[in-house]
């Protein structure tokens, strides 16, 4: 796996936008929920989440667009003004301190694997989970699999969020 390759870059269809991510993702999630089937049109989305300081724009500037969110909550997408491609995402649970980066619009989407599986109950039957790569049903305790780095990371996010 190649989570911890230290830059990745991606950007939007039409070439407006580019960024780079500063560093490894803090986890990377494979969603089968019915709300992520739906708002991709697939089976599935691909995000690998980061803290947004290690998230830099290198050319052109998002439009954030608010849209429902399973939560109930909202999150809030980062797209293309010109091409409309939703890059990242920002949900209420981390706020804008976390992007929520689409994996497929890396420049080298196959250097990201997920970490995890979430929301399978409702996974396409035709997807086959690779063996070993953990599986649940709903969602999942974050100390129960995230990598300690990860963990020490997200208490920094947690410290900043108490902060603001």
């Amino acid at each position: 796996m190649t989570n911890g390759d230290p830059i990745l870059e991606g950007g939007c269809d039409c070439g407006e936008l580019r960024y780079r991510l500063l560093g490894p993702p803090l986890f990377v999630h494979c969603c089968h929920c019915r709300w992520c089937q739906r708002e991709t049109g697939t089976a599935f989305a691909l995000n690998a989440l980061i803290e947004t300081e290690r998230l830099t724009l290198l050319k052109g500037m998002t439009e954030a667009i608010v849209t429902p969110s399973n939560s109930g909550k909202g999150q809030t997408i980062m797209r293309c003004p010109n091409c409309r491609l939703a890059l990242w995402s920002h949900y209420a649970g981390g706020g804008n301190l976390v992007a929520f980066v689409r994996v497929g619009t890396l420049d080298e989407p196959d250097r990201i694997r997920p970490d995890i599986h979430i929301y399978t109950t409702t996974k396409q039957p035709w997807v086959v989970i690779p063996e070993g790569v953990p599986a649940v049903d709903e969602f999942y305790q974050a100390d129960q699999y995230w990598p300690p780095a990860s963990l020490e990371r997200r208490q920094i996010l947690r410290e900043k969020r108490a902060r603001d």
